[in-house]
């Protein structure tokens, strides 16, 4: 009898075990129904038809689309790969299994800004292993050769540039600052010659400053971000080698007598990460797990907690994350933060219900509606 309740007693400590150990996938990754994560499957059903439905309506081929969000642009032009898009897609994960999942998660797609997000983790990396002292460090200490030189530029911190409040002011592989997004007023000389922002001091959202991270990030790791990614994020996840960073056709620059690409922040000039649905739901899932996977801390918790910080010159955006802050998406926690790309890309890292959400091509003006379905879903049960 003894012996029984010693061994009942034993099972029940190993399930417990069990219970409180986080999942994380292998190469196969386990997939559970709504009912075994007490999760209302109606619901969730109901989440997923809501994505299917509301397909964004940007255009499939993707280098239309481009031309005609950036036609205002002056000299706008197509300078890296594009690729014209799948329909919608997507994975939910929770407690790390997969819970939900529609269209082609294993075709690789654009993801336009997303790519933002894998952009400063580099930055975070950089920073964990002491290549960069810290984000409010110049990053003149770093690149030295013209682009951070002059009272305004020389300014400018890390923090400055993943926030995207620099304001910097100049011109990158041919693209000029002002000539991103300009304003709807005025002319290109009120552009070229408009009153600088102090530094971290007012957002504005640009790709020609991004493009410049991942340069002032390329002379710190004297190696390719994509195989720094790769080495340190992706292949420790467990990502399939489909995935692919590109930058533009003229953005080569000599780094220790090899010519290596500076890769772009997004595909706002074609270019960016190219990567499947459920490989982001990996690296989505590595920051749900505040920067570990297994055994290993591969990005510091440190840093998976800075990166969601609101920023002082817009408190819905931190370290290319967007935040939930001001409750864009009014049904769901101002905790909820993720990376966004042009066309409907999201991973959502929903911390409170140990939610993972990936969509490609969903409508954006419906993914608060598609987010406030999921929340239902889980608190619904």
């Amino acid at each position: 009898m003894k012996n029984a309740f010693l061994s009942c007693l034993f099972s029940l400590c190993l399930s417990f075990t069990y219970a409180q150990t986080p999942y994380f996938p292998g190469t196969d990754w386990q997939v559970k129904s709504a009912e075994e994560m007490e999760m209302n499957a109606a619901l969730l059903d109901s989440a997923v038809k809501f994505a299917l439905t509301h397909e964004n309506k940007v255009e499939r081929d993707l280098r239309i689309a481009n031309l005609k969000s950036y036609a205002r642009e002056p000299d706008y032009k197509i300078l890296g790969p594009m690729k014209e898009r799948g329909g919608p897609a997507g994975v939910i994960l929770k407690n790390g299994y997969i819970v939900a999942q529609w269209g082609d998660i294993q075709r690789v797609d654009m993801t336009f800004s997303v790519t933002k997000s894998f952009l400063s983790t580099t930055a975070g990396l950089a920073i964990d292993e002491g290549w960069i002292k810290g984000v409010s460090e110049p990053v003149k200490n770093h690149v030295w050769e013209g682009h951070f030189d002059g009272p305004h530029n020389s300014k400018i911190s890390w923090e400055h540039l993943l926030t995207q409040s620099s304001d910097w002011s100049g011109t990158l592989f041919g693209l000029h600052d002002w000539a991103d997004r300009p304003p709807v007023e005025g002319t290109i000389h009120d552009w070229k010659n408009r009153k600088l922002n102090e530094p971290g001091t007012v957002f504005k959202y640009n790709d020609v400053r991004v493009n410049l991270l991942a340069y002032a990030l390329l002379q710190v790791w004297r190696k390719p971000l994509p195989v720094v990614l790769k080495e340190k994020i992706m292949d420790p996840i467990g990502a399939s080698s489909n995935w692919r960073w590109y930058g533009y056709e003229n953005s080569f620059v000599n780094v220790d007598g090899l010519m290596m690409q500076s890769v772009s922040g997004g595909g706002h000039h074609g270019g960016g990460v190219f990567i499947s649905a459920i490989d982001q739901a990996r690296f989505g899932l590595l920051f749900l797990r505040k920067g570990k996977w297994k055994d290993q801390q591969l990005l510091s918790e440190e840093w998976v907690a800075a990166a969601h910080q609101p920023s002082t010159a817009n408190q819905d955006y931190g370290y290319m994350w967007w935040i939930n802050t001001s409750n864009r998406w009014k049904a769901v926690s101002p905790e909820i933060y993720y990376a966004a790309g042009f066309g409907g890309n999201y991973i959502v890292i929903d911390q409170e219900h140990d939610l993972v959400v990936v969509t490609r091509w969903m409508d954006d003006s419906k993914m608060g509606e598609f987010m406030a379905l999921l929340k239902q879903s889980v608190n619904g049960y």
